[in-house]
Order: C-alpha cells, then structure tokens, then sequence
C-alpha cells in the first residue's frame, strides 16, 4: 500500500510540472581520498550477486556506468574555470593527498586567486569558507602553519584577515577542547578495564581495544553499571 501511495504522489508531481519525458541524469562521482579510486565504476558491479540474476529479472535491475573524477590526478594547469570552481577543486585535490608542506603551498596560491574576484565582499565571504574548510579537515595543521596562513592573508587579501583571525582562535579553541575530551576518555577506558578485569578476570584483547575507541559518555554508562553485571556478554552488548 505505501508503494502504490508513493507511486500515486510521484505522478501526481510529475502532471503538475506538465512534463512529458523524464530529465536526462549523468552519474558523476568526484573523490578526493587519500588513495586513487579502486571501487568499479559501474552499478552492476557493485550489487551483491547482479552477474548472477537471470536475464530477464537482470532487466528490471538499474545498471549503468557512471563518470569518476579522481581529483588527486588532476595538475594545476588541468583545473580550469571560475575562481571558485579552482580553489574548491585544489583544496579537494591537496587537503588529504599531499604533505603538510604541499599543502600550504596550494592554500597560499588558492588565497591569491581571490584576488581576481572583482566583487571583494564575495571574495571575503569565499575566504571564511575555505578557512573553515582547511582548518577543520587539515587536522595536523600546526600554530606555525596557521600563522603563516594568516600573514599570506593579510598580506594579499587584508579585507579578510580579521575574519582569518577569529576563525583560528575558534579552532585553536575547539582543538583544546577536543584534547580535553580526549584526555577524559583515555582515563575512563584505562578505569573501566582494570574494573571490568577485577570483575570477570582477564579480558580479550579484541574487548580492550574497542573500550578504549568509546566515546565518554559510553565510558560513564559502563562504568555506572559495573556491580550490575553478571558476564561479559552484558559489556559487549553496550559496546556494539
């Protein structure tokens, strides 16, 4: 019943608009990961058991290629476009894949394309995007990288410094704060095994290290249940 509803309400849209055909739709992938693109690029492949259907219930099932941009191979001179499209597509391209060094680099040249946006607010409101977006994905960015980040700003695009600036006291402090969580849940792991070993013997090394990935508050439920109890099976179920 809720399928032949769903159906009711999709041709019900589809007469609104007065559309007599379907809109034409290329499947495009653009990865950036931090090794090459090694998934198949069709959909058929990548179905549990397709090569095995039947042809003829293969013939109701979607299967098509789809175009995979794997930007880590693209050269600077191979991303053309607008301002924008350059600097989104050379950040993607260098935010996981190069080294920290490298990386500065295209964030330095990425600061000097803005320079050829004509409307400077535009400019500005792009620039607090990008920070954003290096500043929260480049995780091993240290004081000194943020600091030669911020005078390259200053120095070419100096609108947008003050912003530069309070977005890296913002993640200077969301790092700390981050650090501190990580600290509590390292102590908490480190509790909860030598309870749970007090407890129940010693534990499997499998078990110790998936209570040392849990988060705080999965830590503190553990611990606050100890004396409740009666086999490891009652752990694992909190775990999982």
């Amino acid at each position: 019943m809720m399928a032949k509803n769903q159906i009711k309400l999709y041709n019900i849209g589809y007469r609104k608009e007065e559309q007599q055909q379907l809109p034409i739709v290329i499947p495009l992938v653009i990865y950036h990961g931090k090794t090459s693109w090694s998934i198949p690029t069709s959909l058929g492949a990548n179905l549990n058991g397709y090569e095995e259907l039947p042809k003829d219930v293969k013939v109701h099932v979607p299967d098509f290629d789809y175009i995979i941009y794997d930007l880590s191979g693209f050269s600077d001179e191979e991303i053309k476009g607008k301002v924008q499209t350059r600097i989104l597509l050379t950040l993607l391209r260098d935010i996981f894949t190069k080294d920290i060094d490298e990386l500065i680099h295209s964030i330095l040249k990425c600061i000097h394309y803005l320079l050829e946006l004509e409307d400077k607010q535009t400019g500005i409101e792009f620039l607090e995007t990008m920070i954003r977006y290096v500043f929260s994905a480049a995780n091993n960015l240290t004081k000194r990288d943020m600091e030669v980040i911020i005078k390259e700003i200053e120095t070419t695009f100096p609108k947008g410094s003050e912003i530069t600036m309070t977005l890296a006291d913002i993640f200077r402090e969301e790092g700390i704060q981050k650090g501190i969580e990580i600290g509590e849940a390292n102590a908490l792991a480190k509790t909860a095994i030598k309870q749970l070993t007090a407890k129940f013997g010693c534990l499997p090394e499998e078990m110790k290290e998936d209570i040392k990935k849990l988060d705080v508050i999965t830590l503190e439920l553990i611990l606050s249940n100890i004396f409740n109890y009666t086999h490891l099976d009652d752990v694992k179920k909190i775990i999982s």
